[in-house]
């Protein structure tokens, strides 16, 4: 990768100030010389590069919110300023918010993961290449179902909440059963559940439906109640209308120039459909890093969030493992957790390392498509990473290079 060397390396000299007695630029010493004008510059120069509008980020350390800010325009036709509360739609961030609710259940006795699926549905959920086989709660939470291909649906774009009737049933059993109407053969894989993992994001809207069979309550009022709420996280929202729209960052894409996306929802919602901000993302970031207890206020057990954070069934198809709901990384021989996002006109990422828990959040109004993109959306992560800890050695060659590869799904998976 040596293209991404020599782009680091551009990077540094032309965003550092800092000259030698020669006149040269000096980069050992602007690296090791982390003060906010410097990082902004890089900040704000990467987003150039890869046109991203806004962006706002957060740094967790010592289970607190150590530093947060916002940088470009969220809103390009009214020239709104991010801020560290602007709210952006997260997109499969919101897996690690299903995932959750599983694991209250679960802790509730009111499922097991080993379970059956068929156990919570009104229709029988099998691949009909490997009828035998029963799917369980815990391979649709790590992406093991055998489901493999995600539905047309799940990249159609509504503008505003959705008002669909029939879903999630009966669409869900006219999808993923043989003689429903918007079912094809394609969305199962050759292989039996558990065998090898397939990122499907219809596996979520199951999950998220399951959730609401068990409790009686929409998958929305479930999370308020139960996650949001306990948390304080007043700008949280599967719903549109639930928050302050005037604060909602436009979504972009660019074509030679910006344009303009309507707020719209995702009919698989549970997967991918979540609107927050890093404030609020950060309360939950950080139970999940000690062991499910915010400010005093505890969402799970020690032992689930364990239980999410480890690997579930090792795989080697993509740049991350996973475990439930949670992607997990190794990057410099160091452990990862969090989750990435990407759709139309977003890209995002919540991630903390596990032997420092320094955390990191950070959102943007436009989506990564190109790989110049994966490597800013990386840099981003990485300068974030220097700002939290001040050692240079997190902007190293290899530390970059292993988390451009860990960003690369972005390019292919939502």
């Amino acid at each position: 990768m040596r293209w991404f060397a020599i782009f680091v390396t551009f990077l540094l000299l032309i965003a550092f100030p800092f000259k030698s007695r020669d006149g040269a630029m000096n980069i050992k010493t602007a690296m090791e010389a982390v003060n906010e004008e410097i990082f902004d510059m890089l900040i704000t120069r990467v987003m150039k590069m890869a046109h991203m509008s806004a962006l706002s980020a957060a740094i967790i350390k010592d289970g607190k919110v150590v530093w947060a800010k916002g940088y470009g325009l969220y809103d390009r036709e009214r020239n709104k300023e991010a801020t560290e509360n602007t709210i952006y739609l997260v997109a499969s961030i919101s897996k690690t918010f299903t995932a959750t609710a599983i694991m209250q259940l679960y802790e509730k006795g009111l499922l097991d993961l080993d379970d059956d699926v068929n156990k919570y549905l009104p229709f029988s959920l099998r691949n009909p290449k490997h009828p035998d086989k029963p799917i369980t709660i815990r391979m649709l939470l790590a992406h093991q179902s055998s489901l493999a291909e995600d539905p047309p649906a799940f990249y159609c774009h509504f503008p505003g909440d959705l008002e669909i009737g029939g879903y999630p049933e009966p669409w869900l059993e006219e999808y993923l059963t043989p003689n429903g109407i918007h079912y094809k053969p394609q969305i199962w894989a050759d292989y039996e559940p558990g065998k090898e993992m397939s990122y499907a994001n219809i596996g979520y809207s199951i999950l998220g439906y399951i959730v609401e069979r068990i409790t009686n309550m929409t998958f929305e009022d479930y999370c308020q109640k139960y996650i949001f709420q306990p948390l304080g996280m007043k700008n949280t929202s599967f719903e549109l209308m639930k928050l302050n729209i005037s604060n909602i960052a436009v979504p972009y894409i660019y074509r030679g120039e910006y344009e303009p996306l309507l707020h719209y929802q995702i009919l698989d919602y549970p997967a991918g459909g979540l609107r927050t901000n890093v404030i609020d993302l950060a309360k939950f970031l950080i139970a999940h890093m000690y062991g499910g207890e915010y400010n005093g206020i505890r969402i799970l057990s020690p032992e689930s969030v364990e239980e999410m954070h480890k690997v579930q069934y090792p795989s080697h198809k993509y740049f991350f493992q996973y475990g439930l709901g949670f992607q997990i990384w190794n990057i410099g021989g160091e452990k990862y957790i969090g989750h990435t996002g990407g759709l139309y006109g977003v890209a995002t990422k919540m991630v903390y390392r596990e032997r420092d828990k320094v955390g990191i959040i950070f959102f943007t109004n436009k989506g990564v498509e190109k790989m110049n993109e994966v490597i800013a959306f990386s840099m981003i992560e990485r300068l974030l990473f220097w700002k939290a800890t001040h050692d240079k050695k997190e902007l190293s060659k290899e530390l970059m290079e292993a988390t451009v590869d860990a960003n690369k799904h972005l390019l292919f998976l939502q």
